[in-house]
């Protein structure tokens, strides 16, 4: 098949969840044997040189090179209209061009579009089957931020979730298929009735690459690990070291956070000054500081969809409390995969049993494990997704039969 695949992210070098996804689910399908043309933005000339890279995964791509203070504007042109402003900074009038070239001159077997905010580049094609991946229902993600901001910086959330709900809902009517990181996102996406087909994939996890290490850990030494100029884990990070580590404390007067994770931010840095809390800032290879801990914690108050930090850590062979926002996202069994809090001092007991434990923090390592190479392979999750796809091609081919 002839593939155009349309992203918010250009999906190479492979450095974040979203990318991630979408680089995987590309390589897939030139491993099938598909042509895969790839368009998406580049925000500098450091990200673009990096970005040229995908020229080993794809048939071919595009850059539309875009400059940050023009797509806030676009952003902010956007706030007095019924278009959400998330929307107005994913447009770029020269993607929008390189990609009606390319239909104009190409024939393509399928259109795949991942993140709502670049569909609007094909809502107007109708005559080749287009798949929507939402990934998350962005949303409902904007507008879960308003119960923890102040007025009237939770209106302008609350506008913008609003605002992205219902063009979600008009989207969903657009696409063949609309899919989902989760079943909990998909149920979601139905409420809102649309016309077309529903389902979800999950993320994977290259398990080869996430393995457990053979060295011993630091049983004193819990972890976060995420990007640190992103509020949700700003707020889990604060929340932890506020309300739960002065507890666990009391319990292992040596106990430790460590926070690991990219840009973090001035409220983030400042957490450092608590006494056993360290801030790494972007590091090389993550991996390396999980392993060594004894648990890693996902204190979570918004989550959405599927987190990778849980996944990344189980396939570590790192044991995982998480919030019950946080393990609505994972296929898995609470108490035999993960462990669930949902009080400070629930997260000190759960934490302290591990930590004080070995024998309890191997069996959920091992069982957490076990769990990521059953159902978070890539290549379970793909095969998932081939079916989805060839549905979705014969759907669309019997339709356009029944209409002549």
């Amino acid at each position: 098949m002839n593939i155009l695949y349309i992203c918010h992210r250009f999906p190479y070098p492979a450095k974040d969840g979203s990318r991630v996804r979408s680089f995987n689910i590309i390589n897939h399908f030139r491993q099938q044997g598909h042509k895969v043309w790839v368009c998406s933005m580049v925000r500098d000339a450091v990200e673009a040189q990096e970005g040229h890279g995908i020229k080993d995964y794809c048939h071919d791509y595009r850059m539309a090179q875009t400059n940050e203070t023009v797509q806030k504007l676009r952003m902010v042109g956007r706030l007095f209209t019924p278009q959400p402003s998330s929307m107005g900074y994913f447009y770029s009038s020269q993607m929008k061009q390189q990609i009606e070239t390319l239909l104009a001159q190409q024939d393509f077997d399928l259109i795949y579009v991942h993140c709502s905010s670049v569909a609007q580049y094909v809502t107007q094609v109708k005559d080749v089957p287009k798949i929507l991946d939402f990934v998350d229902m962005d949303s409902q993600k904007w507008l879960s931020f308003t119960q923890f901001k102040s007025f009237p910086i939770n209106l302008g959330y609350w506008l913008e979730g609003t605002k992205l709900e219902r063009a979600e809902r008009k989207l969903s009517n657009e696409f063949d298929l609309c899919t989902t990181i989760t079943r909990s996102e998909c149920d979601t996406l139905d409420s809102f009735k649309q016309a077309g087909t529903s389902d979800w994939f999950s993320n994977g996890v290259d398990s080869e690459y996430f393995c457990p290490s053979v060295n011993d850990y630091k049983s004193h030494v819990v972890s976060f690990i995420g990007r640190m100029d992103y509020y949700p884990n700003e707020q889990a990070v604060s929340y932890f070291c506020h309300q739960i580590l002065p507890l666990l404390r009391e319990k292992m007067v040596n106990a430790q956070f460590i926070i690991i994770g990219a840009a973090p931010s001035d409220a983030v840095l400042k957490l450092a000054e608590i006494d056993g809390v360290t801030v790494t800032g972007f590091v090389d290879d993550v991996r390396d500081y999980v392993r060594d801990s004894a648990v890693m914690v996902a204190p979570l108050s918004i989550a959405r969809g599927t987190q990778n930090k849980i996944l990344e850590a189980m396939a570590l062979g790192v044991p995982v409390v998480t919030s019950e926002l946080g393990a609505r996202g994972i296929d898995g069994d609470p108490d035999k995969d993960f462990m669930v809090a949902t009080t400070p001092e629930q997260y000190c007991q759960l934490l302290f049993n591990l930590m004080s434990d070995p024998q309890l923090r191997q069996e959920f390592a091992q069982q957490g494990r076990v769990r990521i190479e059953n159902n978070y392979s890539w290549p379970y999750v793909l095969e998932r997704l081939d079916r989805l796809v060839q549905s979705t091609i014969s759907n669309a081919k019997a339709t356009s039969v029944t209409t002549l």
